[in-house]
């Protein structure tokens, strides 16, 4: 499974993204879509997942999530990514991988850099072409969110109005609805900001995330992005060491995979 996990900080907020083997279009029907949902609303009871937002896309997925406690995030991926294509294959009676083999996941920092990654993993299928508005894509935090159903819900709204200062649904949902009308007026191109670093924040914020890192972040830069600063992810193989046969160190490279 996925190696991303070893970049989780209990108590950070995290931005994951998942995409299916070779960009293939796995989850182009809404029923498999819905088999995706109904496991992620399964690691929410089994592992305690808090889901801020997600969004289920054709070929990948995007999932916000508060990091509440040791291997919560890792189980929960190995639960949701195993369960998913364990049954797609079988119904299909097909072999062979499913998703890319590693997810990617960024820390993303709370107040105005959450609500915009909010609107733009919010805002996935209109720059994809495929909705005018986000509220059409039913396999969405948003449309949970603007349309809350009476059971089976996955977003934590609780959580995510306390990350936001909000107190009330009817502010949540009004301040969405306002943060993608502003994201669909602007610029609404892909940021790779969200998607390809390990941190994005302001710059007291992200050097606090690559010192925690420690070692696993030595090599990493702190830059300027598009809106903030952001921790980048290397650019060249990260080079591993494992234990081979009899003990023995071999090394091999190995690269963070990028949505």
């Amino acid at each position: 499974m996925p190696l991303a996990n070893r970049y989780f900080i209990p108590g950070f907020v995290w931005h994951i993204t998942h995409r299916c083997h070779k960009k293939e279009f796995l989850l182009k029907f809404d029923k498999d879509r819905r088999r995706w949902l109904r496991w992620l609303y399964e690691a929410k009871k089994r592992y305690g997942l808090c889901v801020l937002n997600y969004i289920v896309t054709s070929n990948h997925i995007h999932l916000l999530v508060l990091d509440t406690g040791e291997d919560v995030i890792a189980q929960s991926m190995q639960l949701i990514a195993g369960r998913t294509a364990q049954e797609y294959n079988k119904r299909k009676d097909r072999k062979g991988a499913f998703w890319e083999d590693r997810y990617h996941a960024t820390v993303i920092q709370t107040g105005e850099s959450l609500a915009r990654c909010l609107a733009y993993i919010d805002l996935n299928m209109v720059r994809a072409g495929v909705v005018k508005h986000p509220e059409e894509w039913k396999e969405s935090g948003y449309y949970e969110i603007q349309n809350p159903p009476r059971r089976y819900a996955i977003v934590d709204v609780q959580v995510l109005m306390e990350l936001l200062g909000l107190n009330e649904l009817g502010k949540l949902q009004q301040a969405r609805a306002e943060w993608v009308k502003s994201q669909l007026e602007g610029d609404n191109r892909r940021d790779a900001n969200w998607t390809e670093s390990i941190a994005t924040g302001d710059m007291l914020f992200v050097e606090e995330v690559k010192e925690k890192l420690g070692v696993r972040a030595r090599a990493r830069e702190v830059v300027r992005g598009s809106e903030g600063f952001v921790l980048r992810e290397g650019v060249t193989p990260y080079r591993a060491f494992f234990n081979g046969k009899k003990g023995h160190l071999r090394e091999i490279n190995c690269v963070f995979w990028n949505e």
